[in-house]
């Protein structure tokens, strides 16, 4: 038996306390040695090393190292037995290479996830609480870490919850539990049993960690500490959810296996043909193969691939920072561009969490109100064209009167204290002018009859030059019951045609899921004022009229919602709150179309099977009364359909659903740190509309590393064709050259790689989107990042250019050049062809669409590669180390201006004729 369904004296009973005297010390150390401390465990952080070392756990990575330790191993070959100087340092050189791209795509990973860690760390509020506890018959102040089960608390107004309680007794305690339950407004606690199964926000008897006394006060016996309270057990969902690989993870690890079995069949046949055409099964001439094997297999491997992948998401997680989006790790840059659904918590991520009267009636004159959340502009207007005079003097005197709550300047800014459907009272009184301050100068507040829920209403008596007043607000149902007369136009009317009027528009309120409250007022004399009972005293009033309260919406979610629809992003209103509230709020929102969208309940889901969640998920956009247990049940089924899922929020509540979700979104201000610590991004604004941007920016950086991926993979298929057809075909001398000269040098190939590849192609990832990307359905994240036509542009693109650069080798021979100039030939036009392509790499159509200006990064990438490319022919150094060869001016002019040929020929054709496949 739950226990809020058991008796007070039963709970006293079994943890053989007192209710006057508290546990003893001897009490306190066991219970503790049984339960441990009152505090959450805590996930400990990847220490830096474990951090660094992560990058080289990816399978590219791997296959690089292996290339590092074999050129390490031929360069130590050639040195010690083969005594070849020249190969041996080539060897060497390539090694280090390929070892210091490593290690910078390690250290920009490194740096990206430490930066956001230590982001993450100075949002966290770091403050130890303390809590009034009974023990030995002495009220005291202790840590709330120290608290133990059976510990008898009391709290009063502004305290915390620190551990799960059942109330024993209470005066007018009212709790805010929307960290839990999603809700705005403060709950209404009692101390009497519960008997049927109900929700954690409707337990009334409990209180929950991490709640907060809005007012009044309360006593209640602990029965759940750490890990055992509801927050512990949301802790305990979150550690269930295992790490997701983010959609570009996926595509790229298959792309990766992809490369890799290519490779193993390129050293395979390379290996197999080296030895069949040398005619010789020497330890030399295996060696000799096997290193010409391991040299193409690194040049089928785009060896900049990991480091400009992690500087094109490090650029998108820069930009997101701008717009005010803070991602935890890198991976998670591209994952909102593929995400399909948006689930979000209602409560201060689409709605303010501020409580708001939009509308009221007063004085038989029905008002709407200006401005959102606690915001003091604004101001009233007339809904009725027919009396332009406005008139709520009585009403608008009541409510701030009749009120707890108070608003305060700090520091330029308004700060709020109280109750939040008060404060929403006391705005609406200081927009129209009415401050308690300005008030209580002429008016003596004499009594207070507190709120209590058996009354479900609150009375203030004061006294002012015309006598004694007693100002009621409470429950429409309740007051309408107990009142003689409404004031219409400062006349009291008492019939019950007003009577109905009043219940209809209460009733038009409720059906606008405004939270409502009545307002009355009743003229006393000073007996009855200074003496007069509770139950005398709150009947026969006149009721001034109702105000209509709600947490409003977001004004700039409407519009993010709209554009996200239009990018096909399905978005879905996952609430604690009442099933009327949520749909009205979607409804607002544009989440759904209908005022009457079907809405499940959490009950509902709870009757529901796997199966059959899985069969509606797809047509529900709202779910309302919901645990934390549905809502991952809710994110696991969508992504069963083989749905992208991010999910926001801010509250506890949030959290294990922004863990199981593919991208977890937290609020960076109202959210707890618990959601934070399971959120990939967090939102430093607090507004849904930089999920939006965020959106956005991810399908742009996707589409970025997209047309990267081309044009590295585009050089990747030129290398190695050239090579292997060098290997084929040039098995005879010709010229200077002597037979089965390779078309290029290995380090010439490690050259293009990491310099006239890697550079222009990262600075792919500054270019802004080519189309309204937010106008196209979200990619399937199952999908190759080489579909859509992308391989058939690389093979051809890659094999016309590798054509080129063994052709522009062998006639290099042909015309007297020495071996090492013919080789530069290759090189050179192997680097300037690339370096065209780049340009029509970043269009999904042809160059002639874009703009080449409008990416300056590129251009200057490109002036920086293509410069430095041409040095390295020219400079001894290089020449030595890369075997390179310094030509003659018509040679270079002919290498940087004939390569540009293909690429602006098949670009024209497209361009003409429309072809797809280039």
């Amino acid at each position: 038996m739950k226990f809020y369904q058991q008796s007070k004296e039963n709970i006293l009973n079994n943890y053989n306390v007192k209710i006057s005297q508290g546990l003893s010390e001897t009490q306190v150390i066991a219970t503790r040695e049984r339960y441990g401390e009152n505090k959450l465990p805590e996930e400990k952080e990847d220490s830096y090393l474990k951090v660094f070392l992560k990058s080289f756990k990816e399978p590219i990575i791997i296959v690089l190292m292996g290339a590092v330790a074999l050129s390490f191993f031929s360069s130590f070959y050639s040195f010690q037995i083969v005594g070849d100087r020249k190969h041996g340092l080539e060897s060497l050189y390539e090694a280090i290479a390929i070892a210091i791209l490593i290690i910078i795509n390690a250290f920009l990973g490194f740096w990206q996830e430490i930066s956001a860690r230590k982001n993450l760390n100075s949002l966290k509020e770091m403050n130890n609480r303390f809590v009034s506890v009974l023990r030995n018959g002495n009220l005291e102040k202790i840590a709330s870490n120290e608290l133990v089960v059976g510990d008898i608390v009391k709290v009063t107004v502004g305290d915390f919850v620190e551990a799960d309680v059942r109330w024993l007794q209470l005066d007018e305690l009212q709790l805010i539990e929307s960290h839990l339950t999603g809700e705005a407004d403060a709950v209404i606690k009692t101390s009497e049993i519960i008997s049927e199964k109900v929700e954690i926000g409707d337990q009334r008897n409990m209180g929950f960690s991490g709640s907060v006394v809005s007012s009044g006060q309360g006593t209640g016996i602990v029965v759940a500490t750490g890990e055992n309270t509801e927050l512990g057990k949301i802790s305990q969902l979150m550690k269930e959810e295992g790490v997701r690989q983010s959609p570009l993870q996926k595509t790229v690890q298959k792309l990766t296996k992809t490369l890799m079995k290519i490779s193993a069949g390129i050293v395979v046949l390379t290996f197999v043909f080296g030895l069949i055409s040398s005619g010789e099964f020497s330890i030399n001439s295996i060696t000799s193969v096997f290193s010409t094997s391991i040299a193409l297999a690194v040049a089928s491997i785009p060896d900049a691939l990991p480091v400009v992948l992690s500087i094109v998401l490090t650029i998108g997680a820069v930009k997101m920072s701008k717009n005010k989006g803070l991602i935890k790790t890198l991976s998670s840059v591209e994952t909102l561009g593929s995400t399909s659904y948006i689930c979000s918590d209602k409560t201060g991520t689409l709605t303010q969490n501020e409580m708001t009267v939009t509308k009221f009636y007063a004085n038989g004159q029905l008002y709407t109100v200006e401005g959102l959340g606690y915001d003091i502009k604004g101001g009233v207007s007339l809904i009725s064209q027919e009396n332009k005079e406005k008139n709520f003097e009585q009403f608008m005197e009541s409510i701030v009167l009749c009120n707890d709550s108070s608003l305060k300047e700090v520091e330029g800014q308004i700060k709020t204290f109280g109750n939040p459907t008060e404060i929403a009272l006391t705005v609406l009184g200081a927009k129209t002018g009415y401050k308690k301050d300005d008030l209580l100068e002429n008016v003596r507040v004499v009594r207070t009859l507190p709120f209590s829920s058996s009354r479900k209403m609150m009375s203030v008596i004061i006294e002012n030059d015309r006598g004694y007043f007693l100002y009621t607000k409470g429950a429409p149902d309740v007051l309408i019951e107990r009142c003689s007369g409404f004031l219409i136009n400062n006349q009291i009317d008492k019939s019950e045609k007003e009577k109905d009027n009043f219940v209809k528009i209460v009733d038009t309120y409720a059906e606008e899921a405004l939270r409502t409250l009545a307002v009355a007022y009743k003229k006393i004399d000073e007996n009855e004022a200074l003496n007069g009972n509770t139950e005398e005293l709150e009947k026969d009033f006149i009721l001034t009229g109702v105000a209509g309260i709600i947490d409003p919406p977001r004004e700039e979610v409407k519009e993010s919602i709209r554009q996200l629809h239009e990018a096909n992003i399905n978005v879905v209103m996952i609430t604690g709150d009442h099933e009327k509230t949520a749909r009205a709020i979607a409804y607002d929102l544009g989440i759904v179309k209908s005022k009457d969208a079907k809405v499940l309940k959490g009950i509902d889901l709870e009757e529901m099977s796997d199966q059959e969640l899985y069969e509606e998920v797809r047509n529900i956009n709202v779910y309302a009364r919901v645990s934390p247990e549905h809502k991952q049940r809710i994110v696991k089924q969508l992504q069963s359909h083989k749905q992208v899922v991010a999910m926001t929020g801010d509250g506890v509540n949030d959290a294990p659903a922004l863990r199981a979700a593919d991208i977890g979104v937290a609020m960076g201000i109202t959210g707890t740190e618990v959601t934070k610590d399971s959120a990939d991004l967090i939102l430093l604004d607090d507004k849904f509309t930089t999920i939006e941007k965020s959106v956005y920016s991810g399908r742009t950086i996707y589409a970025n590393i997209k047309n990267f991926m081309r044009h590295e993979l585009t050089t990747n298929v030129a290398e190695v064709l050239a090579l292997i057809l060098g290997l084929v075909l040039f098995r005879k001398a010709v010229g200077d050259v002597a037979a089965m000269t390779p078309t290029l040098t290995a380090l010439m190939v490690l050259w293009v790689n990491m310099v006239s590849d890697a550079i222009p192609s990262f600075s792919l990832g500054y270019d802004v989107a080519e189309t309204d990307l937010m106008k196209e359905k979200p990619r399937d994240s199952n999908q190759s990042i080489l579909a859509n036509y992308t391989w058939s542009r690389v093979l051809i693109r890659g094999t016309i250019m590798g054509g080129m650069v063994y052709l522009s080798f062998l006639l290099a021979a042909q015309n007297g050049l020495s071996a090492s100039e013919a080789q530069t030939v290759a090189f050179l036009t192997l680097v300037y062809g690339q370096l065209w392509h780049v340009f029509d790499a970043r269009s999904s159509r042809t160059l002639f669409r874009r703009n080449p200006f409008g990416n300056l990064r590129l251009v200057g990438a490109v002036v920086f590669a293509g410069v430095s490319s041409f040095l390295v022919t020219l400079i001894p150094f290089f020449n030595s180390v890369m075997g390179t060869a310094q030509l003659t001016l018509p040679i270079y002019l002919m290498v940087i201006f004939i390569p540009a040929l293909p690429t602006l020929i098949l670009s024209g054709v497209k361009e003409i004729f429309k072809v797809k496949i280039w």
